[in-house]
């Protein structure tokens, strides 16, 4: 029987953030706390790649029963 792994789908985010959004986000104005639009976005991204990881690891429940085993 094959096991639903949906929660790999988070590890995408991080992709769609990058790379999918980058000709909709690729502005100077608004400018965002004193940073361009673009800065901003990409900050933004990369905060969420950790989140991201993590919401990933907390789905995966048969991986982390092996790594506590240790």
């Amino acid at each position: 029987m094959r096991r639903r792994r949906s929660h790999v789908l988070w590890l995408g985010v991080p992709y769609l953030l990058y790379l999918g959004a980058l000709p909709f986000v690729n502005k100077v104005r608004p400018v965002v706390f004193g940073l361009p639009f673009l800065f901003f976005w990409l900050l933004i991204a990369t905060l969420a790649t950790p989140l991201a990881i993590w919401l990933t690891w907390r789905g995966d429940t048969r991986g982390r029963g092996k790594a506590g085993a240790r």
